[in-house]
């Protein structure tokens, strides 16, 4: 077999925001697939750089620190401390999370802006908005609320009435107040803006993706109904204090925008290069940065595969695209996006207030980071809306992990513990038994690393308990403690092949659970350099029942996972909501 080259993948997952830690659907959606993915291609080989970031500004976290009574630096430093830590506790493998709120990012935003004005894609002009006497301040669309001019529904949102589904203009509510203060002291007020002329990237955003033929279906078809619908100029700038200054090309403020900044959702996304920076940085390599995202600097060698909710994929497939076509420079643009629906809370939403739903944190009160890993990689809301029940989690848990898996390596090492002195036997030829999983493993495994690629992880994760099953079905087979009492190197071939796949199921966990991935492969004194699923890894699928040393000593790991009790369903239902 020919060995490929290494790739140079580059992946982000969308920005969480700063206010507050994210509950398990947010995890679901971006960070957990974009982990499991890095994962995945690191141990194929490649060269893989993961990046995400805190996403910082906007009004959420100016009321946010205000509603804490702390200037919003302080609460945004907490929070980012918070987020990165419940990050690094669900074993999220980032090369660096950085935050929107960097030097990095406020410099490349402002260059973006001055380019595509330049470049005449950047207007100002003049608009009418809601303006709060009392809170002092001019209202995003959301935080104006007020009477439906097309149903009467009396909290309808200046963005969008909840009840009939139109989309509104604040400046059409019938009797309109401030979400912030309910104060009703309102009146609209005329200021000035910059604006992207996105109308005019039309045509150049649609070639662009009707190109990307090999996107994920989910994200293709959003991004075809919003150019379908028409690009609309979008506002890029917002009476704001806390956020990306308005700026001359000379660094100094502009004109008229001296109580502005940039809007989040323009500021966001080139995070994700100013993230990177933040990287190059870090590790003393300032300019490192560039081979990633420069074109002219070897990016178009890279792959950069983005993961996001089905609510992000506009602004990743429009916005920032006509950011990065629009300043005519040689930016990387992404190769490949994969959006999630909605992880929902028995059917409906997580909610902080109702306490419905679990939160990254609490998660992790309850049990370690893989049993989460795994139900919501197994259950991840692909094709459609994937709803999380204790029943569900409990059996996921239960069943694949700790009898599948957990039980084989279990039952495998302490009988060779016992038998062979904690050795991997020698003597004994192989059979039929494993002739069959061989071929299981021959047609498996290629399969499982395809779902990989394909960025299906349902299927990946289901090809992974497929052969963790095989495995089990192969020790029934073998009966290697039957054969034991009458002819020990009958026996030795299974314990021998047992073992051998206790090593591979470690090792083709590693991506979606690498804590019980490790304790497997460290039980069984697998060197890191075989914990690979590179192409030679997997060249000789025979030999990987024979793939460690005859005589190599292993011991039984401990329990690997413990089953989830009815008792702690019910208590669990009870604190954070369920059916019942």
């Amino acid at each position: 077999m020919t060995k490929s080259a290494p790739r140079r993948i580059l992946v982000t997952s969308a920005l969480p925001y700063i206010n507050g830690v994210k509950h398990l659907g947010n995890l679901a959606g971006s960070m957990l697939p974009a982990d499991v993915y890095s994962r995945f291609q690191r141990l194929r080989g490649h060269d893989v750089l993961y990046i995400c970031a805190t996403d910082e500004h906007g009004t959420p976290a100016e009321l946010a620190a205000q509603a804490a009574n702390v200037p919003v630096r302080q609460y945004v430093d907490e929070q980012h401390e918070i987020q990165k830590k419940a990050g690094e506790d669900f074993l999220l493998s980032y090369d660096h999370f950085g935050r929107s709120c960097s030097d990095e990012n406020a410099a490349l935003t402002q260059h973006f802006a001055h380019v595509l004005e330049a470049n005449g894609l950047i207007e100002e002009r003049t608009m009418r908005q809601v303006y709060s006497v009392d809170d002092e301040r001019f209202l995003p669309d959301r935080y104006v609320e007020g009477t439906c001019p097309h149903c009467e529904f009396e909290k309808a949102r200046g963005d969008q009435c909840d009840n009939c589904g139109r989309l509104l203009d604040p400046v059409d509510l019938i009797d309109p107040y401030s979400a912030v203060s309910g104060s009703k002291n309102v009146e609209v007020r005329e200021t000035r803006h910059l604006f992207l002329l996105q109308s005019q990237m039309q045509d150049r955003i649609r070639d662009w993706i009707e190109a990307a033929t090999d996107w994920p279906p989910l994200a293709r078809s959003i991004a075809l109904k919003w150019l379908d619908e028409g690009l609309r100029d979008r506002a890029i700038t917002r009476d704001l204090s806390w956020g990306v200054p308005v700026t001359n090309p000379d660094g100094s403020i502009r004109e008229g925008f001296e109580t502005k900044v940039f809007y989040v959702w323009f500021d966001a996304p080139i995070e994700y290069i100013a993230a990177t920076e933040e990287w190059a940085k870090a590790k003393g390599e300032p300019e490192a940065w560039r081979r990633w995202w420069r074109t002219d600097e070897g990016a178009e060698e890279v792959d950069y595969v983005q993961f996001m909710g089905k609510d992000n994929v506009a602004f990743h497939t429009v916005g920032f695209p006509v950011t990065i076509l629009g300043s005519q420079e040689p930016w990387k643009l992404v190769d490949r996006l994969k959006a999630f629906n909605w992880v929902t809370w028995y059917g409906g939403k997580f909610s902080t207030s109702n306490k419905r739903g679990v939160f990254m944190d609490q998660a992790l009160d309850l049990l370690p980071a893989d049993y989460w890993r795994w139900y919501l990689t197994a259950n991840a809301p692909e094709g459609s809306d994937a709803a999380f029940t204790w029943e569900g989690f409990q059996s996921a848990v239960n069943s694949d992990l700790a009898n599948v898996l957990g039980n084989f390596v279990n039952r495998i090492t302490k009988y060779c513990a016992s038998k062979f002195d904690g050795k991997v036997p020698e003597g004994g030829k192989a059979g039929e038994a494993e002739s069959w999983m061989i071929a299981e493993l021959e047609t498996r495994l290629p399969q499982l690393v395809q779902h990989y690629e394909n960025m299906d992880f349902r299927k990946a994760a289901a090809e992974t308990r497929a052969i963790w099953a095989a495995g089990n079905e192969y020790l029934t087979k073998a009966e290697p403690w039957v054969k034991y009492k009458n002819d020990v190197d009958a026996a030795a071939v299974g314990v021998r092949a047992g073992l051998n796949l206790a090593a591979l199921f470690g090792i083709i966990a590693q991506p979606i659970i690498p804590e019980a991935a490790a304790m497997i492969l460290d039980a069984l004194g697998v060197p890191e350099e075989r914990r690979t699923l590179s192409e030679e890894a997997f060249a000789d699928i025979p030999a990987l029942l024979d793939a460690l040393p005859r005589g190599h000593e292993i011991s039984p790991p401990d329990v690997l996972f413990r089953k989830i009790e009815d008792e702690q369903v019910a208590e669990w239902t009870e604190r954070f909501g369920g059916e019942s």
